[in-house]
């Protein structure tokens, strides 16, 4: 299945068109580092958690918004050899300067994809993070596998699921603290993509009275340190850019 490289940033929002821009310019590259995709996606709906969220995994201060992100590739060898052009272009350590935003409070892993059912697309993404035990990995897709089929009868576009496989520990931020990982859980990097904020919206409010998707035992997971967030597409490779006047009042 697809790898994903997955990333969460806190950005200043008045340095929203200024990180468009930069990124931008990067995805305008990609093709050739050997990235297959490139989604940049902008805090829209992002909740405020008890435990975890995607403001305190990134540290975000009050002028700040979350951008999640992710590159996809083949596989794992295609991600590495990416990183290894990456480190020694010269486009990419001038991109590098003057930065919109703290790029040391960004965390980023690789993982590996465990779901993938539907096709990429639309304008608006739900991302979460997930801390789910090692030896229940399987228990956990059977489960995403299973909900995913909901989902797209809802009418998301794609639902990805994907454990984490070289999720590196950081100085200030990462994935692990980010879900106050425990010993022997790893880490699930997670997004349904939508056509548009609306049918997100209406889709979720069919879900939570679907008796289908309601929890049945023991889950695979701890719920109350995962966090989730509604986010609207800056960039996205796969499809023709959409510039933020031209964005639907819907989304």
């Amino acid at each position: 299945m697809t790898y994903f490289e997955g990333f969460v940033a806190p950005v200043p929002e008045a340095n929203k068109d200024s990180y468009r821009k930069h990124a931008s310019e990067f995805a305008a590259l990609s093709p050739e580092l050997g990235i297959r995709r490139h989604v940049e996606a902008w805090d829209s709906d992002v909740p405020e958690g008890k435990v975890t969220d995607f403001r305190k995994a990134v540290d975000a201060k009050p002028d700040e918004k979350v951008v999640f992100a992710w590159f996809e590739y083949p596989d794992r060898q295609a991600r590495d050899a990416a990183t290894k052009k990456f480190m020694s272009d010269p486009r990419m350590a001038d991109m590098g300067k003057n930065m919109p935003f703290d790029g040391k409070r960004m965390i980023v892993g690789g993982f590996d994809a465990i779901v993938d059912e539907g096709s990429a697309g639309g304008g608006y993404t739900d991302g979460w993070v997930v801390p789910v035990p090692t030896a229940k990995r399987d228990a956990y897709r059977e489960l995403a596998a299973r909900n995913a089929k909901y989902f797209r009868e809802y009418g998301a576009t794609r639902l990805v699921e994907a454990f984490g496989d070289d999720v590196p520990k950081g100085e200030v931020t990462d994935f692990y603290r980010a879900i106050k990982a425990e010993d022997g859980e790893s880490v699930v990097f997670a997004f349904i993509e939508w056509p548009d904020k609306q049918t997100r919206d209406q889709a979720w409010e069919k879900i939570m009275k679907d008796e289908r998707m309601q929890p049945q035992g023991d889950m695979p997971f701890d719920g109350k340190r995962m966090f989730w967030g509604g986010f609207e597409k800056l960039i996205d490779t796969a499809q023709p850019q959409v510039s933020e006047s031209q964005t639907p009042i819907n989304a």
